[in-house]
């Protein structure tokens, strides 16, 4: 029987404390955006190129839409042909 009580003596040295709210916090939101992008990119070869081919495409759009006339006519104008 007494053989069990030194081995309980140093179970207190291996317990890792708890860490306090905000560093849990921020290893919760890091956790979770690493699922989300594991889940976003899942099935796809390359996500980097997927993320740039993203961006270039988002950047067109947002060019596009401050080169286009604001008379709100979509950049089609209209004439006579006489």
């Amino acid at each position: 029987m007494g053989m069990c009580l030194p081995c309980l003596g140093g179970a207190g040295d291996d317990v890792v404390p708890t860490p306090d709210p905000e560093t849990r916090r921020r290893q919760l939101a890091e956790a979770a955006e690493k699922r989300q992008k594991e889940t976003t990119y899942r099935g796809v070869k390359n996500p980097e190129a997927v993320e740039r081919k993203k961006k270039k495409q988002e950047e067109m759009n947002k060019q596009e839409m401050t080169t286009s006339p604001s008379g709100g006519g979509g950049g089609l104008k209209v004439g006579s042909f006489i």
